[in-house]
């Protein structure tokens, strides 16, 4: 110190705190004059001892105008230096960085100006010190002194001159800095940083884009930034970056893939825009490297294809189809487990589009995968029977065919359709608002006899009774209207000639006889008026009830569509066909004379052709069991009946035993009838303990009559005259 104060005078000193500019300006210039000749000299001694009074004099001083004086000190001593600085810079320059944060704004202002003037005598000698550098920089960005930014500004410059011609600087060493300041909000530190990762990127002998995965995040946070010149110049580095990647050999698509991911969920329409063109084109440039992130990716695209942004929705589209069009393998690291965890979560998007796209890629994955897939079959399940009550169509229909290929093997088949009736009686609206589409669809995919005859075969055991018959009713409707099932009915029509019209008949006879006038469908479809008749006589009083009458009547009706023309037709022939005459009939004395159903069928026999009956005939006919009696006399052709040859036992025609049909249709209309009844009593009993708990002084009011809970019995059987509705 003693040295030092020998060597600079007083008066220098004094000036050098002076609080005029020009006099401190004066005193600087005399301390370089007296650095340049110490280092003529070549006695460093002295000149650090010049620099160690004025940093511990001066820069620490708690008098500001001496702050000021001292930076101005320090940097007169570099230039004063010249080629000689680089070995004093330690002392240099820690004291202005520190400077940096001083409270007084002039005082950084001055340590702007000092560290810019070392700056341009040092140069590459600068650059161990940049990090520190860069750090006070990127906080003097943001100074609230306009001075100040301005005179950070001017230094920024001129160290990025510096480091784009030094070969010293370490971009290995500056990354962590970057990756950590790019999480500041601050607009101007981000202006900052995004001019910083330009310049550096446009250095041929520094590698930016090795290092991209450090900071792109950063880069895609700014992208939502609230300044249009940010977002503006983000975009711009961004654009740089992926026009690097596509003209390179080699980057880390992985560890930017998830970034990517992240980022494509933004809030920020600007943002998932730009994130969803860089994944489309990692999918077309990535290759082997992607395929571990296939899932994420998939995750990321599937919500973008249903953006209210129409650009968004349409890069996403094309990546989804440029990433389903890949062949990878599972053997390669494809997660087809984790894709299909992805395509089950989006199944449940409020989007009909990305639910469609998830059941693409479920299909897709059925037809390379199919082993695979199904070992994960449990997973998927449940919530592809749930996307049967999807409100789109169109997702029903896709959920159907996903459906269909799983089913291709008996053992899944057998559980779809398990499942499918589980689904029905669980959930009601299910069936009455999708039951048709559904069954129509998967008949066409996957064999409309195949599936019947599974339901039938379901349904005949099926312990709740009321839903068996909604069911079977639900079927027999769809059996008797859908072009679909155009090759089952034909079938049907032969199942007195063909075995296997009569394999298909008796099949579906088994689950039919939980609605009768299911029962009586089924038999004119399969032209066995006969066994129609002798059903339609043995119905009792509790099976005549509103429901069934509802179902007689949409019955009559289907009568007069063109499925039914060849069962009108027949009527031509009145001799020939009379069993159909007498189930007509027998349909006809069943309905109300005054229902719409009534005039329809009445008017209709009344086009019958004029056919007189032989009385013997006719009392033949009409009294005892049906089965044990023979039309004798017709008048023309051949003496035979519909129901088979007339030489054969009238109880089995076709090799359809029909008085074993006929008493298992009656035992489970009885089931029926008793649990019709079990609900009434449990209902009367409910009714009137709840009459006892509210009103205990009232009488009690009986309950109302029940049609379903009338005495059952053979015997109960009315005319058609005594029918009371």
């Amino acid at each position: 110190m003693a040295d030092a104060l020998s060597v600079i005078p007083a008066g220098v000193l004094r000036n050098l705190a002076d609080k005029l500019y020009e006099k401190r300006k004066n005193a600087a210039l005399e301390v370089e004059g007296i650095v340049k000749q110490l280092a003529l000299a070549g006695d460093h001694e002295k000149i650090s001892a010049v620099i160690n009074l004025l940093t511990s004099d001066f820069t620490y001083s708690p008098q500001a105008n001496h702050r000021k004086g001292g930076l101005i000190g320090l940097a007169a001593a570099t230039v004063g230096l010249t080629t000689e600085a680089a070995q004093h810079l330690e002392q240099i320059v820690p004291p202005v960085l520190n400077s940096f944060s001083d409270q007084d704004s002039r005082v950084r202002y001055y340590a702007c100006e000092a560290l810019y003037n070392i700056a341009k005598v040092v140069r590459g000698d600068f650059i161990v010190f940049f990090n520190q550098i860069f750090d006070a920089l990127c906080k003097l960005s943001a100074d609230s002194d306009a001075n100040v930014q301005s005179a950070a500004h001017l230094l920024d410059r001129l160290v990025k001159d510096i480091v784009t011609e030094s070969d010293q600087f370490s971009i290995e060493e500056f990354i962590p800095l970057l990756r950590e300041r790019m999480n500041v909000l601050n607009p101007y530190v981000r202006q900052f940083l995004v001019g910083w990762i330009t310049v550096l990127d446009s250095v041929p002998d520094i590698d930016m884009l090795g290092f991209l995965p450090d900071f792109l995040d950063g880069l895609f946070n700014m992208l939502s930034d609230s300044s249009h010149e940010i977002r503006q110049q983000a975009d711009s580095a961004l654009s740089e970056f992926l026009q690097e990647i596509k003209n390179s050999p080699s980057v880390d698509y992985g560890r930017m893939a998830e970034i990517l991911v992240q980022r494509a969920g933004s809030p920020d329409e600007f943002t998932r825009l730009t994130a969803i063109t860089w994944i489309n084109e990692f999918v077309k440039l990535g290759g082997d490297q992607l395929v571990p992130y296939y899932a994420d990716i998939l995750g990321a695209i599937l919500p973008c294809i249903s953006d209210k942004e129409d650009k968004i929705r349409v890069v996403a589209r094309e990546t989804n189809e440029e990433l389903r069009a890949i062949q990878a393998d599972p053997a390669e690291g494809f997660d087809v487990g984790a894709i299909l965890s992805i395509a089950r979560r989006q199944l449940s998007s409020e989007w009909e589009a990305t639910r469609i796209e998830a059941l693409h890629w479920i299909s897709t994955l059925l037809n390379r995968h199919r082993t695979e897939v199904l070992v994960f079959l449990n997973d998927i399940f449940d919530t592809l029977l749930k996307a049967l009550s999807d409100p789109s169509d169109e997702v029903v229909l896709l959920v159907l065919e996903v459906h269909a290929c799983i089913a291709k093997d008996l053992q899944h088949f057998r559980q779809l359709v398990v499942f499918l009736v589980y689904n029905f009686r669980i959930e009601n609206s299910l069936l009455e608002k999708r039951g048709a589409l559904i069954i129509r669809r998967l008949c066409v995919l996957l064999d409309a006899e195949r599936v019947y005859r599974e339901l039938s075969m379901i349904l005949e055991g099926e312990a709740d009774m009321d839903f068996a018959c909604t069911m079977v009713q639900a079927l027999n409707l769809i059996l008797l209207t859908s072009s679909e099932l155009s090759e089952l009915r034909d079938l049907l029509k032969q199942s007195l000639v063909k075995p296997a019209g009569k394999d298909l008949f008796v099949s579906l006879y088994a689950s039919w006889c939980h609605s009768p006038m299911a029962i009586i469908s089924l038999c004119l479809l399969a032209q066995t008026y006969q066994h129609a008749s002798t059903v339609i006589q043995s119905l009792v009083e509790e099976d005549i009830n509103v429901k069934f009458l509802v179902q007689l009547d949409k019955l009559i009706r289907l009568l007069e569509t063109p499925i039914f023309a060849y069962l009108r037709l027949q009527l031509l022939e009145p001799g020939r066909f009379t069993w159909l005459l007498k189930a007509l009939y027998g349909l006809l004395m069943l309905l109300p004379q005054q229902s719409a159903a009534f005039k329809i069928l009445r008017t209709r026999l009344k086009t019958v052709p004029p056919y007189s009956f032989n009385s013997e005939q006719f009392n033949r006919t009409s009294l005892g069991n049906p089965y044990s009696q023979i039309l004798h006399n017709v008048p023309s052709g051949p003496q035979f009946i519909e129901d088979g040859d007339i030489n054969s036992d009238m109880s089995s025609h076709g090799g359809i035993n029909f008085a074993s049909r006929l008493q298992q249709f009656e035992q489970m209309q009885r089931q029926h009838r008793m649990h019709a009844k079990s609900l009434a009593h449990s209902r009367n009993n409910s009714t009137s303990l709840s009459k006892e708990v509210q009103r205990p002084q009232e009488a009690q009011r009986p309950s109302p009559p029940s049609d379903i809970s009338r005495p059952s019995s053979r015997s109960s059987r009315k005319g058609p005259g005594q029918l009371q509705i």
